[in-house]
C-alpha cells in the first residue's frame, strides 16, 4: 500500500494526545499517575481548541480557500477531520475515565451521585445545599428581558429546560382551567471559587459528590415555579487565539497595556466548544448552538466529569501510600558543582553542562548570584520566556541591579498564557532599575540565553548560558532541557551582538557560530542537511539526528525527505505533532521516527550533523515554521569533546529507549517499540548518575 509522506499537523497533535491518554490506560503506571494523564489529556485538548481550532476557525472565516501546505486540506476539512477524531477520543477517555473510577473506589474513594448515597449523607446534602451552597447561586431563566448569560470559558454550567408547572385555577361556574407558559432555558453557574469542587460526605471522610452534581440535582428546589423537563450540565471552551495587530505595534502605543488589553479580551473570544453530559434533546443542543453561535459539529457529549482536575485532590488524599506514584526523585547536583569553588572560576576553566530534570537548575542560580554580586561583573541580559511563579532568577536579576550591575532582560509579553505573570515580572524588573525590553515587532524572543559581561583591567570577557528551555525552577524539574554555559570568547562576542540587535529591534543577519532565527537558522540546518546528501551521494557516511517537541516546517521535511531518498540515515525523536511520515516506500525509507511519552515531558533539542566527526548542536527551537521563522531562537554548538560526546549518549539512550518510545509506522500511526532485548525506559535510566 502507497502512503504520503506528510500528515496532516493537528491531526498529528491528536496522535500525540492519545499518547498521553494511553499512559492513564496503563496499568503498568502508577495509579495516581495514571490520573495525572487523565488530567494532563484534558488541559491538553483544551488547549488545542482554545489555540489551533480558534486558530482554523479564525482562518475559515477569512477564506474558504485557505490550505495546509502538506496535505492540502482546506479548515473546514481540518475541522470536520478534527471532531471526528476527538469524538473517538472522548469515548476513549470516558472508558479510561470508568476504569480509574473503579480503582479509586478499590483504594477507598468513591465519587458518587445522589441516588447511592444513604439517609445521613441525603440529610447532610439537604441542609449543605440550603444552607452553603443555594445562596451563593445565580441562576438565570433566560427570557426577553433575562437575555443568555455570558459562559466563563471552561466553567461548567447546569442547563435545565422549564416547562409550564401544571396549576389548578378556579373559572366560572366553579369549573377548573389549567394555565401555562411555553418552555424556557434555565443556566446556573455550578464553577464557585469558594465552594468545593468535591463535597465530602461527614461520615466517610473519603465519599464525595462533585459540586455540579449537587447543583443539578437539587434544580428543581432552585426553579420551583416551573416544571423541570430536562437537565444536564455544559462546559464550554472559548477562542484563545489572540495576536496583536498591525497596528497595535504603533511606536506611540505602550505594548504592555497592548498585552494587557489582548489577555482581557481572550476571556471574551466566541465559543469553540461544547460539552455536555447525559442525555440531552437535539432541540435543546440546537438552542443552546444558536445562542452560544456554534454549529453542532462543535458539540461533544461526554459520560465522564466534564472537567476531571479534581483527580490531583484525590492523589493527594492518596499521597501516603508511596506505591501509587512514581519513585521519589529529587534532581541531583553533579559531583563537578559540588565545592566551594566560583562557577565562574569552574566555566572559565572549561564548559559546563546541566542536564535537567536529573541535575538540578541550582549551579546556574548560583552563577546569577555571583554574577549579582561580582565586582568585575559589569552586566547581566538575558531572555525570559516563562518563570517560576516564584521566581530565584528574577530575584537573582534584581539584585545585580540593586548593586549597580546593567541588568538588561527582554521580558517576552506574548509568552501565551503567560502573558499577565510576565507583565507583572516586567513591572517589578523595572521597579527594580533593570532595563527591560518586551520583545520585537512581529516575532516573538523564545531564545534561552543569558550573557554575563566581565571588566578587568580593561580586559572585557563572557560567560554565556545557552538553554534549550525556560528559566523557570518549577518546570526544570518536570522537563528535560539543556543547559550549557561556556566562557569562549567568540561564542559570548556573538550572543552579545544577539543581544545588541534585538535592543535595536534588529535581528542577525550573519552568525558565525550560532544559529539563530529567523534568517540563520533554517537555511543552515539546509546546507549541513546538503553536505550530508552529497556524502551520501559520494558513497561516503551520512547522517542528521534530531530531537524536538514538533516537526511540522514544511521546507526542512522536503529537504529531509531529499536526503533520505539519497540514502542519508535520519533518526528523529518527536515527542508531539510530526508532520513527516517515515518509512514510506521509495520517499522516506531511510527516516525513523520515535515519540516518547513518559514520567518527564522531553522538552531537550538536539541536532546531529554527521556520523563520524558529527556537528552537535543544542537549541530553543524545534523544526517548525514559526520557530524557524517568526521567531528569535538560538541554536549553539558543542565544542567542548566530553560534552558533545554526552548529548551523542543521551540521542542514542532515547533512541533506544523500548519502554515509553512509540515508533512511528508508514500509515502515520504510532505503535510501541517490539524488542526482545532487555527493557530500557530512558528516562529512568538517565536518574542513575553512572549512566548521564
Amino acid at each position: 500500500m502507497e502512503y504520503q509522506c506528510y500528515d496532516n499537523r493537528e491531526l498529528s497533535w491528536l496522535k500525540f494526545n492519545a499518547r498521553v491518554l494511553e499512559e492513564a490506560e496503563d496499568v503498568t503506571n502508577p495509579f495516581c499517575e495514571r490520573l495525572s494523564f487523565a488530567s494532563i489529556f484534558q488541559s491538553n485538548l483544551d488547549e488545542f481548541f482554545g489555540v489551533r481550532v480558534g486558530s482554523l476557525y479564525d482562518q475559515m472565516l477569512i477564506s474558504e480557500d485557505i490550505r495546509d501546505n502538506k496535505t492540502n486540506m482546506t479548515c473546514r476539512e481540518q475541522l470536520y477531520a478534527i471532531f471526528e477524531q476527538v469524538k473517538l477520543l472522548t469515548q476513549r477517555k470516558d472508558a479510561i475515565y470508568a476504569a480509574l473510577d473503579r480503582g479509586l473506589e478499590e483504594r477507598g474513594i468513591d465519587i458518587v451521585s445522589y441516588g447511592e448515597m444513604d439517609a445521613k449523607d441525603t440529610a447532610f446534602l439537604d441542609a449543605y445545599f440550603e444552607h452553603e451552597v443555594r445562596p451563593l447561586l445565580a441562576p438565570q431563566v433566560v427570557g426577553k428581558k433575562q437575555p443568555f448569560p455570558f459562559l466563563r470559558n471552561k466553567a461548567i454550567y447546569a442547563v435545565v429546560i422549564l416547562g409550564p408547572k401544571k396549576t389548578v385555577k378556579s373559572g366560572k361556574n366553579g369549573k377548573s382551567i389549567k394555565t401555562g407558559k411555553s418552555d424556557k432555558l434555565g443556566i446556573v453557574p455550578c464553577s464557585i471559587d469558594v465552594l468545593p469542587r468535591l463535597v465530602r460526605m461527614p461520615d466517610h471522610p473519603n465519599r464525595y459528590m462533585l459540586m455540579e452534581e449537587l447543583i443539578l440535582h437539587y434544580v428543581a428546589q432552585i426553579f420551583t415555579h416551573f416544571e423541570i423537563k430536562s437537565k444536564s450540565l455544559i462546559r464550554i471552551l472559548r477562542n484563545a487565539d489572540i495576536d496583536p495587530d498591525e497596528e497595535m505595534y504603533d511606536d506611540d502605543t505602550d505594548f504592555r497595556q497592548v498585552i494587557e488589553q489582548l489577555v482581557s479580551k481572550r476571556r471574551r473570544l466566541c465559543p469553540i466548544k461544547l460539552e455536555y453530559s447525559r442525555e440531552m434533546d437535539d432541540s435543546v443542543i440546537a438552542l443552546l448552538c444558536k445562542y452560544l453561535k456554534l454549529k453542532k459539529n462543535y458539540v461533544f457529549r461526554s459520560t465522564s466529569p466534564l472537567d476531571v482536575s479534581f483527580f490531583s485532590k484525590l492523589s493527594d488524599i492518596l499521597r501516603s501510600d508511596k506505591t501509587l506514584f512514581y519513585p521519589k526523585y529529587s534532581p541531583q547536583i553533579p559531583e563537578e558543582y559540588n565545592n566551594r569553588r566560583s562557577m565562574m572560576e569552574m566555566i572559565e576553566e572549561k564548559d559546563r553542562f546541566l542536564f535537567f530534570p536529573y541535575e538540578s537548575i541550582d549551579p546556574f542560580l548560583r552563577l546569577l548570584v555571583e554574577a549579582a554580586v561580582d565586582p568585575d561583573v559589569v552586566s547581566v541580559k538575558m531572555t525570559l520566556y516563562r518563570v517560576a511563579n516564584d521566581s530565584k532568577v528574577i530575584e537573582a536579576l534584581i539584585r545585580a541591579a540593586e548593586n549597580g550591575k546593567e541588568v538588561n532582560v527582554l521580558v517576552e509579553l506574548r509568552a501565551r498564557f503567560d502573558e499577565a505573570n510576565n507583565i507583572g515580572w516586567s513591572r517589578r524588573l523595572e521597579d527594580a532599575g533593570c532595563s527591560v525590553l518586551y520583545g520585537l515587532d512581529q516575532l516573538k524572543v523564545h531564545s534561552k540565553l543569558c550573557l554575563i559581561t566581565k571588566k578587568k583591567d580593561d580586559h572585557i570577557s563572557y560567560i554565556t548560558q545557552i538553554g534549550t528551555g525556560n528559566y523557570n525552577e518549577k518546570t526544570s524539574r518536570l522537563y528535560t532541557d539543556f543547559s550549557l554555559m561556556t566562557a569562549d570568547q567568540g561564542i559570548g562576542e556573538e550572543a552579545n551582538e544577539v543581544f545588541t540587535r534585538m535592543y535595536l529591534g534588529e535581528v542577525m543577519e550573519e552568525t558565525r557560530y550560532f544559529m539563530v532565527a529567523p534568517k540563520c537558522l533554517r537555511n543552515k540546518i539546509l546546507d549541513r542537511i546538503d553536505i550530508q546528501i552529497e556524502r551520501a551521494k559520494n558513497g561516503q557516511s551520512a547522517y542528521v539526528g534530531a530531537k524536538m517537541n514538533s516537526l511540522t516546517d514544511k521546507v526542512i521535511i522536503e529537504k529531509l525527505i531529499e536526503a533520505s531518498c539519497a540514502g542519508v540515515k535520519i533518526d528523529l525523536v518527536v515527542r508531539g505533532a510530526c508532520c513527516l511520515i517515515a518509512g514510506v516506500p521509495g520517499k522516506t525509507e531511510n527516516v525513523s521516527i520515535r515519540s516518547i511519552v513518559g514520567r518527564y515531558l522531553e522538552h531537550s533539542r538536539i541536532y546531529i550533523f554527521g556520523q563520524d566527526d558529527p556537528e552537535v548542536y543544542i537549541a530553543s527551537a524545534d523544526f517548525m515554521t514559526r520557530n524557524t521563522t517568526r521567531r528569535v531562537e538560538v541554536a549553539t554548538p558543542i565544542f567542548d569533546e566530553q560534552i558533545k560526546n554526552r548529548v551523542l549518549h543521551i540521542f542514542r539512550v532515547l533512541m533506544a529507549d523500548n519502554v515509553k518510545a512509540r515508533i512511528q509506522l508508514a500509515d502515520g500511526t504510532y505503535t510501541h517499540v517490539k524488542s526482545g532485548e532487555e527493557p530500557l525506559n530512558a528516562q529512568e535510566y538517565f536518574m542513575q548518575p553512572e549512566n548521564r
